[in-house]
């Protein structure tokens, strides 16, 4: 998963120019004809979020803004590729903002059922993890 970060600009609400728009849809296309994306979703500033805190077992919600842009996302891309590098090479390859200083991105492997231990799962546990992966890629043909 790819993970853009949010900054001053983003949690303001300000919106891309056309011309980077352009330029985010060049990319999104590259990844659909390279068939590795998933998602590719932007995210409104944190004004519009929420965060869920917890303390002994209890759950607080806190309301939007938070103080810290540069701890925010303003953005994901989900993309299945073979390895690390290739996740890197794609990231990489992302549209730089104008006036991006601060803006980052970050990698990350997202985790898979198959990753676990046998012991981890039950085969019933196994199955259901399954069908619901399939009902979800059904989802996407559509």
């Amino acid at each position: 998963m790819i993970v853009g970060k949010a900054n001053e600009q983003t949690e303001a609400g300000a919106l891309p120019s056309r011309e980077f728009v352009d330029k985010m849809i060049e990319y999104n296309e590259a990844l659909a004809k390279a068939g590795v994306l998933l998602a590719a979703e932007g995210l409104y500033p944190s004004s519009h979020g929420a965060q869920i805190s917890y303390s002994d077992g209890k759950a607080t919600v806190i309301d939007g803004p938070f103080a810290e842009a540069k701890e925010l996302i303003a953005g994901i891309w989900l993309i299945q590729v073979k390895s690390r590098e290739e996740a890197l090479e794609w990231a990489l390859r992302l549209p730089v903002p104008p006036g991006s200083n601060g803006v980052g991105l970050d990698v990350w492997q997202v985790f898979d059922p198959s990753d676990l231990p046998e012991e981890s799962m039950t085969p019933e546990t196994a199955q259901r993890e399954a069908d619901l992966r399939e009902l979800l890629r059904d989802r996407r043909e559509f």
